[in-house]
């Protein structure tokens, strides 16, 4: 992507939306091209063009978060390109399967840190996942649990360097790349370095994908569905 990242608020709250505008519009390669107040005006919005990345939040009036993101990415045609990043205060295991059945690329919790959201932000920007550990936890118990009988593979990770695999189990856990090179006594810079190296040698697109991996080879016990 060339240029810098349009993005849309949807959120039923001004402050918040006045909030995260001032947020992202101090930082370099990013513009808010609009507001919405609900699901029905973000959906009018992105089909008006010019929209890269949604900022989705999930319980609004009439058309909630879910709903708009299902008809944003319904037909491609009308909304070409275009990124939802679900930003809410709900993280229930109902909430995030249905988000990410619905498309979203992105979910975060209202208590990320402006960074990780800028992050995320331009992450799924670029086509990308990027999900809150409560959320990587869902989808990776999920993939557990679909799949009873599916035989555990530690060898699945042989091809990761010893750093490379103590990075991606953390990552799995749900800990943070800043989480992670504070374990280390490494930066965040070179922890960014192994999970891409990580998900590249286990032919995988976005850490949700790498998070399920080292699920599905049995290394990590499934968590519990809550």
């Amino acid at each position: 992507m060339t240029g810098d990242v349009r993005v849309l608020i949807a959120d039923d709250q001004a402050l918040i939306r006045v909030g995260m505008r001032g947020i992202l519009e101090s930082e370099p390669g990013l513009a808010v091209v609009g507001e919405a107040a609900d699901g029905a005006a973000a959906v009018r919005a992105v089909r008006a063009g010019g929209v890269d990345v949604v900022l989705m939040d999930l319980r609004m009036p009439g058309t909630d978060g879910i709903e708009a993101t299902r008809q944003i990415l319904a037909d491609p045609g009308l909304s070409p390109g275009v990124a939802v990043l679900v930003l809410t205060t709900f993280e229930t295991d109902a909430d995030i399967l249905s988000a990410v059945g619905a498309g979203a690329k992105g979910y975060l919790g209202k208590d990320a840190d402006p960074e990780t959201v800028i992050d995320a932000i331009r992450v799924v920007a670029r086509g990308h996942s990027l999900l809150s550990p409560r959320a990587m936890t869902t989808l990776a118990s999920r993939a557990g649990s679909a799949q009873p009988a599916r035989p555990r593979r530690p060898d699945a990770l042989d091809v990761l360097t010893g750093r490379e695999l103590e990075v991606v189990v953390l990552a799995a856990k749900g800990l943070t790349n800043d989480e992670i090179a504070l374990h280390f006594t490494i930066s965040p810079l070179t922890v960014k370095t192994h999970v891409n190296r990580a998900m590249s040698k286990l032919g995988v697109s976005d850490r949700a994908a790498l998070v399920v991996a080292v699920y599905d080879s049995g290394v990590l016990d499934v968590p519990p569905q809550q």
